[in-house]
């Protein structure tokens, strides 16, 4: 049996009261020494999301303040005013770089979970955030694998054409050539490919 990678209902966050909320708490300052960011990156359908929220459960468990920072929930609220043109692309990725950075020096490990299709976009986010505090992670999954997954026919309409610069499609996707972590949703259950991002942070220093 395939392991079940389907992208679980999620709360939409409005970034900017989160923020607020997170600075308000005032949480001490040594916790930005440690704290990174996890910059979760694959095709639609890859898992990200899944993963995302696998690997936040486990850093709460573990009494690690975190976040998660999810494309679909970025794109209904800090970027619901942006398209899919590569100019756009751009832009939503500077703005989550930039909150994750925030949230960050706020003392949390932030989780975002983003197409983020191009090398140089994230190489930007990396630059933004902080080479030291800045982990990408390949969600490596087949284009075929992706297309089962979705529930919200995506990959559908852009193969008939209603939906344009869609990753994978008729949008390159870009793989990153030195990721920190490479996963296979395919073949790995969430919680396997969680406990193996949790072994990355636990090299990081990050707790």
């Amino acid at each position: 049996m395939a392991p079940h990678w389907h992208k679980p209902c999620l709360l939409i966050h409005h970034v900017n009261d989160v923020l607020s909320r997170l600075m308000a708490r005032s949480l001490p300052t040594e916790n930005t020494k440690t704290t990174t960011v996890l910059w979760l990156t694959g095709l639609s359908g890859a898992g990200k999301t899944t993963l995302a929220d696998q690997v936040a459960r486990d850093l709460r468990a573990a009494g690690q303040a975190c976040f998660v920072l999810d494309g679909d929930n970025v794109r209904k609220g800090l970027s619901q005013d942006l398209g899919f043109s590569d100019a756009d692309r751009t832009e939503n990725i500077r703005r989550v770089a930039e909150v994750a950075k925030l949230m960050r020096d706020a003392g949390l490990t932030v989780i975002v979970a983003l197409i983020s299709p191009f090398r140089a976009e994230r190489d930007a986010a990396r630059t933004s955030i902080g080479n030291d505090h800045f982990i990408e992670i390949y969600l490596d999954t087949p284009l075929a694998v992706a297309e089962q997954r979705d529930v919200k026919g995506l990959y559908k309409k852009a193969r008939s054409g209603e939906l344009k610069n869609f990753t994978g499609i008729d949008s390159p996707y870009e793989p990153p050539l030195a990721p920190a972590l490479t996963i296979h949703t395919e073949t790995e259950t969430p919680q396997q490919s969680a406990a193996r991002v949790m072994q990355v942070l636990n090299v990081k220093g990050n707790r």
